[in-house]
């Protein structure tokens, strides 16, 4: 099973005299990044709840957003007159610099900030633990969003690794009169450049024998089939293994490489360019994997 990064989960509370939502929206991410937007009083708490967040969701972007609407009555205010005073003054102190003419402030003061002096009591414990119940059903509701998508990613996944095993068993006719067509090849370049009666046949053999071994892909076919089967049954596995997965394609990709090179023909690299098509695909959905 796989956990796409991508994800949103949101989940609200009502107590007494307030509701209170909790939405968090994931991007892929090689670290945990968090960016929260709290309600002041809820600043105290701020360490805790992303600590909360992050052993969680392991790694990843995550925009956390939690709001609270009272429902019960209204908070206690007061204007920050003294505030007010010092926005005005240098709203003035601006337009007579400028030459404009005073205009009507006060649209515009009662939108600065900090103007208001909230009287609001600490959370308390009960409000306390239904938020961090919001915020923990929230990121249920977020791990099923993932999963969902890792489900199709998976899908996506698997049909790229049937790709490239049916490419790697392509190879194989053209491997077998691949040995054949190099030796006639080298055979008559030799005759083109010496005369017949001037090769040493026994020499020339065993030189054959000693370039063969060298391009010989049949190792590389073998790794690249258990790296295959190893990415499948990782994916399988009940933890989602972004990293583990990213590795073994790094693995993958040195083998089909390792046989491009040595192939010496131009049927089998032209498969090997359609597996690395297909690898690529891969590396770009793997990075979207948590």
């Amino acid at each position: 099973m796989i956990k796409s990064m991508t994800g949103f989960g949101k989940a609200n509370c009502e107590l007494p005299n307030k509701k209170i939502l909790v939405e968090i929206k994931t991007l892929n991410s090689k670290q945990m990044d968090i960016n929260a937007k709290l309600p002041v009083y809820y600043r105290e708490k701020e360490t805790e709840i992303r600590s909360f967040i992050a052993s969680k969701l392991e790694r990843g972007k995550a925009d956390v957003y939690i709001n609270v609407e009272n429902i019960g009555g209204y908070a206690e205010c007061s204007i920050n007159k003294d505030v007010i005073k010092a926005h005005y003054n240098e709203l003035k102190q601006i337009a007579d610099e400028i030459g404009e003419q005073p205009t009507d402030f006060m649209s515009l003061l009662m939108k600065m900030p900090d103007i208001y002096n909230t009287n609001t009591e600490e959370i308390g414990d009960e409000e306390w633990k239904s938020l961090m119940e919001t915020i923990h059903q929230a990121i249920l509701n977020l791990d099923e969003f993932r999963i969902n998508e890792g489900n199709i990613l998976c899908e996506d996944l698997m049909k790229r690794i049937e790709m490239i095993e049916q490419l790697l068993k392509a190879i194989n006719p053209y491997e077998a009169n691949r040995i054949q067509s190099i030796k006639d090849k080298l055979w008559k370049n030799l005759n083109d450049m010496l005369e017949t009666s001037k090769i040493d046949n026994n020499r020339f053999e065993q030189e054959i024998i000693y370039y063969l071994e060298k391009i010989d892909i049949t190792e590389e076919k073998t790794r690249l089939k258990k790296h295959l089967d190893y990415f499948t049954d990782t994916l399988k596995t009940e933890l989602s293994q972004g990293k583990k997965l990213s590795f073994v394609c790094q693995e993958i990709g040195r083998e089909i490489n390792t046989i491009g090179s040595k192939a010496n023909d131009v049927n089998i690299q032209q498969i090997v360019v359609q597996m690395k098509d297909e690898l690529e695909k891969i590396k770009e959905q793997l990075m979207n994997i948590l």
